[in-house]
């Protein structure tokens, strides 16, 4: 699937124009996500300094997405056409209902048979180590 993911108040915290901190699995989730083959794009209102800020920060946590602000990497923007995604689903902060944690989003996108936040049907904590264990070397 293609996923557009929204920055400031759903990878991060809302402290713009600054990055604020990163809500806690955002990019472990996204990485899972991206291990399973979906393609990410950064949809996001930031642009120029601000935009770069956000791509060079989640460089550093080792997320590259497949396209940003864009549908695809070699689109061209043009000001004449609107800069809507076009994707499978929409992460946002902004969504009916808020944004859910990244464990509710990780299993409402791949199901709960394979989510790391709840594996085997035990609790919560231990699918949480799981992830830890294969992010942090915990």
């Amino acid at each position: 699937m293609i996923i557009a993911v929204d920055f400031d108040g759903t990878i991060v915290e809302h402290k713009y124009p600054n990055i604020g901190a990163e809500i806690p699995f955002a990019f472990e989730t996204l990485k899972m996500l991206q291990e399973k083959g979906h393609q990410l794009i950064l949809w996001t209102y930031r642009c120029g300094t601000e935009l770069d800020e956000a791509v060079a920060y989640c460089k550093k946590n080792d997320l590259e997405f497949y396209a940003i602000n864009k549908n695809y990497p070699e689109e061209i923007f043009d000001a004449g056409i609107s800069r809507k995604i076009i994707a499978d689903i929409y992460i946002d902060d902004r969504n009916l209902g808020g944004l859910p944690d990244w464990g509710e989003i990780y299993a409402q996108i791949v199901g709960v048979e394979d989510n790391p936040y709840m594996h085997d049907s035990q609790s919560k904590s231990k699918g949480i180590n799981k992830l830890l264990k294969k992010y942090f070397s915990i």
